[in-house]
């Protein structure tokens, strides 16, 4: 059928322009992988170009609703939905041995400020995800300071994955996104004690050896203290099981 053949050169672009990147990716190798001709690559994509912006719309197609519904439903409590989020990230980076990231933020990098087209759609992509996160801070209330603004607030959470998963790559380690998402998991806890002070005593911009970090507890229902990511782990597991078995296209993710 017409619209597999569709699909499954969309699909093969884009695992390929997320490994390769798409000045690096030869439509040769899409032929070659999708099993299809140039006469039917260019059927249903005029240009290269065209394809890449395809594949973005893909990803508000599919996977903008696959991760965010899944973290959603993943868990009742709205900073734990962050958590779920962060954790499907953190699975992608296990499962594929850290080659593999976030695919939208590889081609915003590389494409984003050549190609209109696909610059409009990469905003309208991350300003969904951080109005999402923003309505997930917003539910958490009183938990968080009154004057602290929601919006800029989800968008440093975003950075934060972003850098999370840039340095687990660049490390071959899970080691420094569970840093990342235990120093943001505590940042919130600070923000809503308006504790943030508290840190004051250690010298400013000095680390602990990594023998004396610990990665913050997270309180459980009794009030005894669970092992750091216990919570978005299990919120995470929730999230992929929602989202196992949908199209071959999310299955490719």
């Amino acid at each position: 059928m017409a619209s597999d053949t569709r699909n499954r050169i969309l699909s093969v672009a884009a695992r390929l322009f997320e490994a390769q990147g798409f000045e690096g990716t030869a439509v040769a190798a899409i032929l070659r992988e999708a099993d299809v001709n140039s006469g039917s690559l260019y059927h249903f994509f005029p240009s290269k170009e065209a394809l890449l912006v395809a594949v973005l719309e893909k990803y508000v197609e599919v996977l903008e609703p696959a991760l965010l519904g899944a973290a959603d439903r993943a868990a009742d409590d709205p900073i734990e939905k962050v958590f779920a989020l962060l954790e499907l990230y953190r699975g992608r980076l296990l499962v594929s041995e850290y080659s593999r990231g976030c695919p939208a933020g590889e081609l915003a990098l590389e494409v984003g400020g050549r190609l209109p087209e696909a610059r409009g759609l990469l905003d309208s992509y991350f300003e969904s995800w951080t109005n999402r996160v923003e309505e997930w801070l917003v539910a958490a209330g009183d938990r968080l300071p009154h004057e602290a603004d929601r919006h800029a607030l989800a968008a440093h959470v975003l950075a934060i994955l972003q850098g999370a998963i840039m340095q687990a790559r660049i490390a071959a380690s899970i080691e420094p996104f569970d840093d990342s998402v235990s120093q943001l998991r505590l940042l919130l806890r600070l923000l809503g004690s308006g504790a943030a002070a508290s840190g004051a005593s250690r010298p400013a911009g000095r680390r602990p050896p990594p023998a004396t970090r610990v990665r913050a507890a997270e309180p459980m229902a009794d009030g005894a203290a669970a092992p750091a990511g216990s919570a978005s782990r299990a919120a995470g597991s929730t999230a992929t099981e929602a989202i196992e078995g949908d199209d071959e296209w999310w299955r490719a993710w």
